[in-house]
């Protein structure tokens, strides 16, 4: 099978609002995102995708779409975003966008004429459905938020639908007329040049045309990676994935592949779905939907070998022969990955992430070694966490912490005195400016570690195989079928652990690279110990090989 770009790619997730400010607003924008496309060079990655930077009330920060092909004034406008798009292919990085077809803005202007006039053309390019007798919703379905799925419209006296917010009305895309206008928006991005999309809630573009209610689910229990609020007490079978979405996905696909050469433009996918089966019916039965439906197992599995084992198993398992799969272990919407599994053991998050065959999004921040930031109350602003602060998202969004000038509070993401749209949090490993200049760094580290991907073929197209190891450890090879096969062993515990038996289970290895960053790691005098917390990566190669952990 011919080889593409993405099969193999680390794609490096900007959250625009967060990268960088240049305008003083306390916001990031497009031309920020430019300005630190040579740190993205540097650091080694393949792509980046970006979060919606379209027109918008912000009322979720961009989700919200009042205008799909224009640039929100806050980010900056078209030119600036073609100029980001020629410096990154100038830059060999290839820049998907995120594509949200299941709702708008309720002030887009197909939902404002929808509203206006129930006979008129657009009423159905939206889900209106009368009231069910006594007045009460057409069905139990509720939002994210944990609220009722329906809003009441007084002027024209039926219910429109939302996944969301109320002010973000879902599409209908069993209309023609729907589909073809979103087709439209796809190819005013693709005649721009994007290499792909990121399709924001997969799953959630086809309902049941009958719109049965949500059976409960079992009390406390949850499909989800973490606790979802009011949304986990539905199991939403009847409210996203129906069968007739592979169809449009086969469309998207056949859209994608008319630009350049077939496979040239990808479409990633966001599918929050657990059972791995289910989930891997997004790839299509020819391959032909959606190139690569993101897997979220890792985001919330129970840090210790068994769980992340099974995990990863249960999805390779699942995945169609000749697909990829993509892994994520940090996201805007989730607890930073620091935060999740400890400052400890970040390292081995993004060892494993980075050595897992497949795709790999890496999110921003997360090559620093970034915690959740802390948000006051009074300064939340994600919908969700300002009705449920637990659940604020807030926390994984801080801005990069760029600088380390004693003269910049905000660290270099805003210009001096203007304060940041949310806190600034400093990682323990220092900001950008401070750990490029340390070897130890966690930065330092993401480097090597996508260098040694970027240089050997195990890694980039290899098989991987779990093997039998001590308690607390999770180890795997990397094979592309020669001898000289790539051992990776994770001590996921804070106690040394010796790993004599597997190293010599195979010829003479030696480390390729470390987390533990310093010559003194705390193995003492053998060096077959794991220090706590130690991930490394293992070369079966002897001869002329150096020890690479340090850089």
């Amino acid at each position: 099978m011919q080889r593409l770009w993405w099969h193999d790619a680390v794609i490096y997730h900007v959250y625009p609002r967060s990268f960088l400010d240049t305008d003083g607003d306390g916001v990031g924008d497009l031309p920020g995102v430019r300005r630190r496309l040579p740190y993205l060079a540097r650091l080694g990655v393949d792509a980046l995708w970006l979060s919606p930077f379209f027109a918008s009330p912000m009322a979720d920060f961009g989700y919200d779409v009042r205008d799909h092909t224009a640039v929100d004034p806050l980010f900056g406008d078209l030119d600036d975003f073609d100029e980001l798009l020629d410096a990154a292919h100038g830059h060999g990085l290839r820049v998907l966008i995120d594509y949200v077809p299941n709702h708008t803005s309720d002030q887009h202007r197909w939902f404002q004429d929808s509203r206006a006039d129930p006979h008129g053309p657009r009423r159905d390019w939206y889900v209106w459905r009368d009231p069910a007798p006594g007045g009460a919703p057409p069905n139990n379905w509720i939002t994210l938020f944990g609220d009722s799925a329906w809003t009441w419209d007084d002027a024209t006296r039926q219910y429109y639908l939302h996944s969301f917010l109320p002010s973000m009305p879902d599409l209908d895309w069993r209309n023609p007329a729907v589909q073809d206008a979103m087709f439209d928006v796809a190819r005013f991005w693709l005649d721009r040049g994007v290499d792909g999309f990121r399709v924001d809630c997969a799953p959630l573009i086809a309902k049941d045309p009958a719109l049965r209610d949500n059976p409960p689910s079992a009390a406390g229990s949850s499909a989800h990676h973490r606790s979802m609020g009011g949304f986990d007490d539905q199991i939403h079978l009847h409210d996203q994935g129906h069968p007739d979405l592979h169809p449009r996905y086969r469309d998207v696909r056949a859209l994608l592949d008319s630009y350049g050469k077939p496979g040239d433009r990808v479409a990633l996918g966001e599918v929050h779905e657990y059972d791995w089966p289910a989930w891997s019916r997004y790839f299509g039965r020819d391959l032909d939907e959606l190139h690569l439906p993101i897997n979220f197992g890792l985001l919330g599995v129970t840090w210790q070998p068994q769980a992340i084992g099974g995990t990863i198993r249960a999805i390779l398992d699942a995945v169609p022969a000749g697909a990829t799969v993509t892994w994520v272990m940090g996201s805007h919407d989730d607890p930073r990955v620091a935060s999740r599994v400890g400052p400890s053991q970040a390292a081995n998050a993004m060892l494993l992430l980075l050595t897992l065959p497949g795709t790999a999004i890496l999110y921003n921040g997360d090559e620093l070694g970034m915690p959740d930031a802390a948000v006051p109350p009074d300064r939340i602003r994600d919908p969700w966490g300002l009705r449920t602060p637990a659940l604020s998202r807030d926390h994984a969004r801080s801005p990069m912490p760029w600088s380390s000038h004693s003269d910049s509070p905000s660290a270099g993401f805003t210009p001096t005195g203007v304060e940041p749209w949310l806190p600034i949090t400093i990682p323990p490993g220092g900001t950008v400016q401070a750990q490029e200049a340390d070897r130890t760094s966690p930065l330092s580290f993401t480097r090597d570690l996508l260098a040694l991907r970027r240089t050997t073929a195990a890694l980039r197209r290899g098989t991987i195989a779990f093997l039998d190891a001590p308690d607390g450890v999770l180890a795997y090879t990397r094979s592309d079928g020669s001898e000289a096969d790539l051992l990776i062993t994770l001590n996921l515990t804070d106690l040394p652990v010796p790993i004599d038996r597997l190293l010599s289970q195979r010829p003479p290895r030696e480390r390729l690279l470390s987390t533990a960053r310093t010559a003194d790691a705390g193995r003492g005098a053998d060096p077959t110990v794991l220090a706590p917390g130690e991930g490394v990566v293992w070369s079966a190669e002897t001869r002329g090989q150096t020890d690479r952990q340090d850089g």
